[in-house]
């Protein structure tokens, strides 16, 4: 087989005649050697933003879409809070069109309020100049996570002028005003290694078989890094509802296996269930057997030996679960069944070799 050699010295040339200063060999370039990966308090969230239990938020546009009450602002402050405690010096920076984000939700996740700078929108350019404006004067290094709650109530400039003057037309430039917003930010995002997170809204496709799709035209579907559609079932006890089971739909994704199906259980009283979830696949790769109906132990995958029976409540613990969470073959198996395999799409080629020029 005939070896390609590739020319080093041109690679060089091509590195110092560049005007863009980030330019770096692949091999060295901190953009993907610096990714961080911050992970939640929450393992079915983690696995939901990378695929892995012991993975997290990345840098990029992440968004949370639903109907009203689906916990989408929850979800989105989990993760500022997650950020926040990684680093001590960080600030979030939270853009609201809703005002329904009581002081009580940042309170719940024990978020620092003095390291909140809350940014009140009345329309999608306000946006627009505001975040250009700060992701201008933030360096890489400095440790910013961005909200928004939500895209979806945002209107245009020209419908508020149209509301004015009385006029009730429909605003067709709308969904471009979404998609140059995140065509402006995205890059920023990447460059300076900043987190951020959207919050949107669904609504149903008519048709025979409708479905949820996400507001805001293409713009923040193309733009996003990954997109979660959330759906709720009620949790009763009897006729009371006690809380609800939420399943993190996974609509696009850059680490998950799109379609995924998540499940993360709230309830009213005690707020996110850390281990929701986790039982179900535990059950399903054989790290837990029902020796009885309602009873529940655990399998040595090496010997076969079954462990102490326990009820369902007794799983949702730290003693039972965290043995698990620290096991290499369960995160193994986790990590085969939701995330992407990015293995080898080519066959064999002919090696590189550096070389000098003659």
């Amino acid at each position: 087989m005939t070896e390609v050699r590739f020319n080093m010295s041109l690679l060089e040339k091509l590195k110092k005649n560049t005007t863009i200063k980030d330019s770096a060999i692949l091999a060295k370039s901190k953009f993907f050697s610096e990714k961080d990966s911050i992970p939640t308090a929450v393992p079915m969230v983690n696995v939901a933003l990378s695929g892995r239990l012991d993975g997290g938020l990345t840098p990029g546009l992440t968004m949370w879409a639903g109907p009203s009450k689906h916990f989408k602002t929850a979800f989105s402050l989990l993760m500022a809070k997650s950020y926040m405690d990684k680093y001590p010096d960080a600030v979030l920076l939270f853009y609201d069109s809703e005002f329904g984000t009581p002081i009580k939700y940042f309170e719940t996740f024990d978020i620092d309020m003095d390291r909140v700078l809350h940014t009140p929108l009345t329309d999608i350019e306000q946006l627009k100049f505001d975040i250009m404006q700060q992701l201008q004067e933030i360096s890489r290094g400095e440790h910013l996570i961005i909200v928004l709650d939500s895209i979806g109530n945002l209107a245009s400039k020209k419908e508020v002028e149209d509301a004015l003057e009385g006029k009730s037309v429909a605003d067709m430039s709308r969904a471009k005003q979404v998609k140059s917003l995140f065509r402006m930010v995205t890059p920023h995002l990447t460059l300076k290694n900043i987190p951020m997170v959207v919050v949107n809204h669904t609504y149903k496709e008519i048709g025979m078989f409708p479905k949820d799709i996400v507001g805001g035209g293409t713009g923040s579907y193309y733009s996003a890094d990954n997109i979660y559609i959330l759906g709720r079932q009620q949790e009763k006890d009897g006729t009371e509802i006690v809380g609800y089971n939420f399943i993190i739909n996974v609509e696009k994704s850059r680490y998950v296996k799109e379609k995924s199906k998540i499940p993360v259980s709230v309830a009213f009283e005690g707020g996110i269930n850390k281990y929701s979830g986790l039982l179900d696949i535990a059950l399903d790769g054989g790290f837990v057997t029902k020796p009885a109906n309602g009873w529940y132990a655990k399998v040595d995958k090496s010997t076969g030996e079954i462990g102490d029976k326990k009820r369902m409540a007794e799983t949702q613990t730290a003693e039972f679960m965290e043995p698990l969470l620290e096991d290499d073959e369960f995160k193994e198996y986790v990590r085969d069944r939701y995330a992407i395999a990015y293995g080898s799409i080519m066959g064999e080629s002919p090696v590189l070799e550096e070389t000098e020029d003659a």
